[in-house]
């Protein structure tokens, strides 16, 4: 099977413009690909695993990867599927955020100067130093107004108070540029995003045609989103990121190993490089032959993203909470300091805060008087319940709920 049709079968491919061109060159290697991501943060997230998975695979099968950093239309800021405006970022956050993601990209495609080696982009480098009235003459004057406001990227910021501005809508003039200015300096002639992106992409291509007279492809990938319909990657405290210091490799396998019966044969499915043969005998699995599935989701995409040695770390932990074996040093873990005792001792609430399994103590007290708190095994009932320094040299492991736990000792 070549990759285009396993891309097909994997269930990652949304939207093309024409899919016998688009078919003829990555499964030939032809296609010079590229993907836009705005440094709206220092770390790359949930959202972009699927785009870099993808990456990958079209790299395997010879095709030539650029990835767009945009610390260019990242001043303005990508409108699709937004009831807001973002915040704008300086120069030095942008130039900062760039650095960030070639670091973690570096895990997914390789960096080069071989055929089919990667290279990163900046569009800052044609979009900061731009004259206005020359990009209005050579560029503004090929798009319709009319035609960009029935697009979908604009649609949510149109019903909403405030409106669109014009320094929003402007993005999409300016991705349709940066497809164009790739095409003529690396021979780009393939954009790929996810599939709220459609029309900034077809803007792209109509450019294209409408500057050379020459034809560019663009193809949509499935957004990754649960049962439910809502997005991927999002948890009560906020993004999951592929940076440890912001989500551990040990939250980030739980992520995983804690999704949807109905979505963990998806995600396995369109994420991991499991041959497919081997996905189609998981797809007839059942009851708790799943938690078995979501084990391997996790595993193999904790792997991925932070290496072998840390996905067995993460695996052990879960294994020492959930199975009653393992090595319970692989959990998360936070140190007391004697400054938060009490009377010479710690009540369960400040651990439950300061470990940061709840946000104040309001919540702590709560989750305990709901019967939520465990430490080792046991219900803790009393939010005055108190542990004393030596209770904790050799720690404790305190569970909130069902899925935030943390080894905690003094």
């Amino acid at each position: 099977m070549q990759v285009y049709e396993e891309l097909k079968a994997r269930g990652l491919l949304a939207q093309v413009t024409d899919e016998d061109v688009i078919k003829d060159l990555v499964n030939n290697g032809k296609a010079t690909f590229y993907i836009g991501f705005d440094p709206t943060a220092d770390s790359l997230h949930v959202g972009h695993f699927m785009t870099l998975v993808l990456m990958k695979r079209l790299q395997m099968a010879g095709n030539k990867p650029i990835a767009l950093i945009g610390g260019g239309t990242g001043m303005i800021g990508d409108p699709s599927g937004r009831n807001d405006m973002r915040s704008m970022m300086t120069n030095e956050t942008i130039d900062h955020n760039c650095e960030c993601f070639r670091k973690q990209m570096e895990r997914f495609i390789s960096f080069g100067d071989g055929a089919s080696d990667a290279i990163m982009v900046n569009n800052a480098d044609w979009l900061r130093d731009m004259n206005f009235m020359e990009f209005m003459r050579e560029i503004g004057v090929h798009f319709n107004v009319a035609t960009m406001l029935r697009s979908r990227a604009y649609e949510n910021r149109m019903g909403r108070e405030g409106g669109l501005t014009f320094f929003e809508m402007s993005y999409m003039l300016l991705q349709a540029y940066d497809f164009y200015r790739l095409y003529c300096d690396y021979g780009c002639n393939l954009e790929f995003g996810g599939d709220d992106q459609w029309s900034n992409m077809l803007a792209g291509t109509e450019l294209i045609r409408k500057k050379l007279g020459k034809d560019a492809s663009a193809m949509t990938i499935t957004l990754l989103t649960k049962s439910d319909g809502k997005k991927m990657g999002k948890t009560a405290g906020g993004a999951v990121w592929l940076d440890p210091d912001k989500t551990s490799p040990y939250d980030f396998y739980q992520y995983w190993r804690n999704v949807d019966d109905a979505d963990v044969l998806k995600c396995i499915k369109m994420l991991t490089f499991l041959p497919l043969d081997e996905i189609a005998e998981m797809e007839k699995w059942e009851g708790a032959k799943l938690n078995e599935a979501k084990q391997i989701l996790a595993y193999e995409l904790t792997k991925m993203v932070h290496g072998e040695d840390e996905a067995k770390k993460a695996e052990e932990g879960a294994k020492a909470l959930f199975a009653g074996g393992g090595n319970t040093d692989n959990m998360p873990t936070y140190t007391m300091s004697m400054e938060d005792a009490r009377d010479g001792a710690f009540d369960i609430v400040t651990i439950l805060h300061k470990s940061g399994l709840v946000d104040t103590r309001s919540d702590g007290r709560r989750a305990v008087e709901q019967g939520g708190v465990s430490v080792d095994g046991n219900k803790i009932t009393d939010f005055k319940f108190t542990f004393k320094p030596e209770d904790l040299k050799d720690g404790i492991v305190v569970k909130r709920g069902k899925k935030k736990f943390c080894k905690v000792n003094a």
